[in-house]
């Protein structure tokens, strides 16, 4: 049976946990604590888990000790990576230690603790600016100009050649989670030294400090830079120059961008500007030139920002009161009945790609390129681009539900489903969403995309020892659903179908005609929701989010899922299969506009808010 591609199915950077089969999710609670145990064993306290990504894992603890900063943050590399990428942990800690600056956490140390690589780093107060961004949407334009002000200062200190080797360093990936906000202070931290090199050019892109041997030498012919996080490096970056400080300039400017414009990546710039974002008119227009297609004129703002930030930054600026955003297509708020962890499955992308799109990154043998890029966004324009990640970042709050999005040479048709079950939630929620619309209405394709969201903890895993042997399910599963209290009943024909746009192209898996079947009766049953399958070699997931909205067929509705979990056996081949059905048909209906219009901060805000307060 020929092995189905299966990379396209997340987008998320992490896998939820809920998603691991059985033995993996314990592989991994096992080497969670027995890092916590080393890390108690070598003295430390408090010990939590705080992040992960493709390389490692992050801890945080303290020292019993007297130091003004007694509280510490551990870094670990993944023992499944091959050596020379376990090695990088090393190279952190080298090039750590060549920096220093009151906004850079410093190195501590670094050992090896029962072969295990351990890098500890002092500990910066605060949040990321990325969960930041997610709470709050919109940093308000006085906070940006805050951060603007530390991360051009921050960017002066690495470009000046000092430090033992007396080269500038290139921190190679500057993005909000990369940026720890302590809002007492609001003073920002850059930490996360793993893809830092030595500038191999200058500002001006002349060589650093090389003399004749080493301009001869293969070693300034081949970039020494690392890939950092495609959301937010510069083309640059990722197209391999060689490293100078020009890249943490795109860095800084795609996360000062998607900081002002409440997004994940410095992708949407086209469709929605800086300076349609409320910002002063000269620091939106330098963050749109750091943006620009055009490398000169990127060069040309990078260098306005450097020397005219500290003199913006002196500006008179007040937080103005906010504006309550309304949604452009629906969003419900329903509390948890339970905790939720979001996983967005999206299918239906092919056509988001250019025609003969040159594949320029097809060499490059890296663990993150792989996970975020290859399969999802390699060979799309920039709003398209933008477009898949503002979807991705609905997925971080606790939502389900689903979306479908039909591009048409008139405009584009939105179908959503969102329930958003964290009401604290909504204005960020709301913004999220809103540029999805934005830059939905950018695009210019014809064709569909299709989105479920669904709680990843709610996810059903059979598993089987060989691909030979059938799938069976457990007496004790089901697929569970929500009931609504009263029935929501609704005009047959606007009822929304499961089967509404035909067999998806880029789903591989063909389900039975069994559990077809099934499907096909559970779509005359007024309800909303989804279904995934999901089939690996020696694992099933069964993805689902289901409400039903007549509770008198509720007997009817659970014979049904029972019936699909009942006929799992038959399922042959590998791949996914998935179909989702929306509470009833409310299309809203949006013209193209190629960019939102301009909008900056007022040049006398305490004159603009009193105006307010006077209508």
């Amino acid at each position: 049976m020929p092995q189905a591609t299966l990379q396209q199915f997340y987008i998320p950077e992490e896998q939820s946990v809920y998603l691991l089969s059985h033995h993996d999710a314990r592989k991994l609670k096992d080497w969670v604590a027995l890092c916590q145990a080393q890390l108690t064993q070598l003295g430390y306290q408090g010990i939590e888990l705080i992040g992960k990504g493709a390389y490692g894992f992050v801890f945080a603890g303290s020292a019993p000790s007297a130091d003004a900063n007694p509280n510490y943050v551990f870094k670990f590399s993944r023992i499944t990576l091959p050596t020379h990428l376990q090695e990088r942990l090393e190279e952190e800690a080298f090039m750590l230690d060549q920096v220093s600056h009151p906004r850079i956490p410093g190195l501590v140390a670094y050992q090896r603790s029962r072969g295990q690589s351990i890098l500890v780093m002092e500990r910066a107060p605060g949040w990321n600016l990325e969960q930041i961004s997610l709470k709050q949407g919109r940093l308000s334009p006085r906070l940006i100009m805050r951060i603007a002000a530390q991360l051009a200062d921050i960017l002066t200190a690495l470009r000046r050649e000092s430090g033992p080797q007396s080269r500038p360093v290139v921190h190679g990936d500057i993005k909000p989670s990369n940026l720890v906000f302590d809002p007492e202070h609001e003073s920002i931290a850059l930490i996360d030294w793993g893809s830092s090199v030595f500038a191999q050019l200058d500002a001006q892109l002349q060589f650093v400090g090389a003399n004749v041997m080493e301009l001869m030498s293969d070693n300034l012919q081949q970039t020494n830079a690392r890939l950092g996080d495609v959301y937010f490096i510069g083309e640059d970056q990722l197209n391999g120059a060689l490293s100078s400080p020009r890249f943490d300039e795109q860095g800084a400017a795609g996360t000062l961008y998607a900081l002002a414009s409440a997004q994940s990546c410095r992708f949407g710039h086209r469709a929605i500007p800086a300076c349609s974002l409320g910002l002063p008119m000269e620091f939106a227009r330098t963050l749109d030139g750091m943006l620009d297609p055009d490398p000169l004129v990127r060069r040309k703002a990078g260098d306005y920002f450097l020397k005219a930030m500290p003199r913006m930054a002196k500006g008179v600026m007040i937080d103005l009161p906010s504006t309550v955003q309304v949604p452009l297509v629906p969003v419900w708020g329903r509390p948890a009945q339970q905790e939720i962890d979001t996983v967005v499955y999206s299918s239906r992308k092919a056509f988001l790609r250019e025609a003969n799109a040159q594949e320029t990154l097809n060499d490059v043998n890296d663990v993150q390129l792989d996970r975020y890029y290859k399969q999802f966004m390699q060979g799309m324009g920039e709003t398209e681009k933008a477009f898949l990640a503002s979807v991705s970042r609905l997925g971080k709050y606790p939502v389900v539900g689903g979306l479908a999005v039909r591009w048409e040479r008139e405009g584009v048709y939105i179908d959503s489903s969102l329930n958003l079950h964290d009401p604290s939630l909504k204005p960020a929620f709301i913004e999220s969403v809103n540029n999805m619309v934005h830059l939905a209405r950018a695009i210019h394709r014809q064709g569909v995309f299709k989105s479920c969201l669904f709680n990843a903890r709610q996810t059903l895993h059979l598993e089987r020892t060989s691909v030979d042997e059938p799938f069976v399910s457990e007496s004790t599963m089901a697929i569970s659903y929500e009931l609504s209290a009263v029935p929501e009943l609704e005009d047959r024909t606007r009822q929304h179908s499961y089967f509404e746009d035909g067999p998806d192209p880029e789903e591989l898996l063909v389900l039975p005609e069994s559990i077809m079947g099934v499907l096909q009766q559970l779509n005359d049953i007024h309800h909303t929701g989804m279904i995934i399958f999901e089939a690996l070699p020696q694992h099933l997931k069964i993805h689902s989010y289901y409400r039903l909205l007549d509770p008198a067929k509720e007997k009817e509705f659970r014979d049904l899922l029972d019936r699909i979990l009942a006929s799992v056996s038959q399922i042959e081949g590998l791949g996914v299969s998935g179909f989702m059905k929306m509470p009833y048909k409310d299309t809203r209906y949006f013209t193209h506009m190629e960019s939102q219009p301009e909008r900056y901060y007022p040049r006398d805000p305490r004159g603009y808010v009193k105006r307010l307060a006077n209508q």
